[in-house]
């Protein structure tokens, strides 16, 4: 087993990722922006009201994919009036990886997870997965860092450092074939899986997978093979020695190769009987420190799935869509607060590398800020104006009050129409 010998880690790429929680960034901007405190308590109405806007979004996002998993749900305790598995099947999938870009996780790519499969495990184990099992797989992770730790060998007597990939999150998405022939109660023919985990090294990816088998390494078949043969070899030397060689000659006189008599009393048909117990007591030993060698490994394995495991299916889309809200709003504000605080138009590439600047000299982090996105949005809420050649600017915190709640008040226009319909029919009759 392995223990931490770092704690910190070293980002290997920038994150699209941004580690910090929506209020805490609020929070922040309110000390950049030197804000007025009546000006302070509307920059905070405008966040919350941007924030209930892009939550209505999601909330649809949510409709639609408890829609697309219903059919496909393991843990459903309801019954599906109608739906196609395989058309729920496809919608999901898209509505997975569009939540999953919001949320800025990344693509484990084929080449990814083969490295991983070829890489030596952390805890000590061989993991073999069985890939025909599935029709689809797909791995997603967010915050790739590079991290140490010092691994116990030899009994303890010996340590070594080795570094590693990590990724903070991991997404599994799994489809089983319809025609899956397998023991394993996970693994159920046709069924969509999705789970959620954390602080999963790169080498250890395969151990995520529900038909995953625990295999001896050649080490450790030598560790027992190595004994167990040296120890039979004591027992049939010492126990079976001299029985054996009566056997041999018996069989010499039966067969006529000599013509001796060879005659077996009791002395020597209990010295027989007892060799034959102890070679079959040592076998037994070594069988039980087998199963028992193995069960320590599926132990390991175990009780870090435990702790690494964060949410399982239907939940797992519900935190999706969390993350993905928060990313969302995060990107928003930071573009909209610099806007506002430089009151002037400023470029796509000036706003995003002063943003990013900003993180690492004020929270210590290497961002890859989605400029593009945050921008999109900030125009589809009408927070900034286009000045031409990707230039933006954006409106005051009053203005940007006032549309945000004109259109808050639109999403549900019946009441107004309804109103018009009235007087509509008012004036007809009149």
């Amino acid at each position: 087993m392995s223990h931490p010998s770092n704690p910190s880690s070293t980002l290997t790429t920038p994150l699209r990722f941004i580690p910090f929680r929506r209020q805490d960034i609020v929070d922040r901007l309110l000390e950049e922006l030197h804000l007025s405190k009546t000006d302070a308590v509307d920059f905070q109405q405008l966040a919350k009201l941007l924030n209930s806007l892009l939550h209505f979004e999601f909330h649809q996002l949510l409709e639609d994919f408890k829609q697309a998993y219903a059919p496909l749900d393991p843990n459903a305790d309801t019954h599906v009036i109608k739906g196609s598995k395989s058309a729920a099947n496809r919608s999901l999938k898209v509505l997975l990886e569009r939540v999953l870009d919001k949320a800025n996780y990344e693509r484990v790519t084929t080449a990814d997870l083969e490295q991983a499969l070829e890489e030596s495990s952390l805890f000590k184990i061989r993991l073999q997965v069985d890939f025909d099992d599935f029709d689809e797989v797909l791995l997603f992770c967010r915050g790739e860092s590079l991290r140490q730790e010092t691994l116990s060998d030899w009994l303890g007597l010996r340590q070594k450092t080795l570094q590693f990939t990590n990724y903070d999150r991991v997404v599994v998405y799994l489809k089983f074939r319809e025609d899956l022939e397998n023991d394993n109660p996970c693994c159920t023919p046709g069924m969509t899986m999705l789970k959620l985990f954390q602080d999963v090294p790169k080498a250890d990816l395969e151990m995520l997978f529900p038909n995953t088998r625990v295999r001896m390494r050649l080490m450790d078949k030598l560790l027992i093979g190595v004994p167990a043969a040296v120890g039979g070899g004591v027992v049939i030397s010492t126990k079976l020695g001299g029985s054996l060689i009566l056997l041999a000659s018996l069989a010499g006189y039966w067969l006529g190769t000599h013509d001796t008599p060879v005659q077996l009393d009791q002395t020597a048909l209990l010295a027989l009987a007892a060799g034959v117990g102890a070679l079959g007591a040592h076998l037994w030993k070594q069988f039980n420190n087998f199963k028992n060698r193995k069960l320590r490994f599926i132990q390991t394995l175990t009780q870090n799935l435990y702790f690494k495991n964060l949410d399982n299916n239907a939940g797992v889309f519900h935190r999706l869509l969390d993350e993905a809200e928060e990313e969302e709003g995060k990107e928003a504000l930071l573009a909209y607060a610099f806007l506002l605080q430089a009151d002037r138009a400023m470029s796509m590439t000036e706003l995003d590398g002063y943003i990013e600047h900003w993180f690492e000299r004020q929270l210590d982090s290497t961002v890859d800020f989605e400029i593009d996105d945050a921008i999109e949005k900030l125009i589809r809420f009408g927070l900034i104006t286009d000045e031409g050649q990707q230039h933006y600017r954006a409106v005051s915190v009053v203005e940007g009050l006032r549309l945000l709640d004109q259109r808050w008040d639109n999403i549900f226009p019946y009441a107004n129409n309804m109103g018009a319909k009235a007087q509509d029919a008012h004036e007809t009759q009149v």
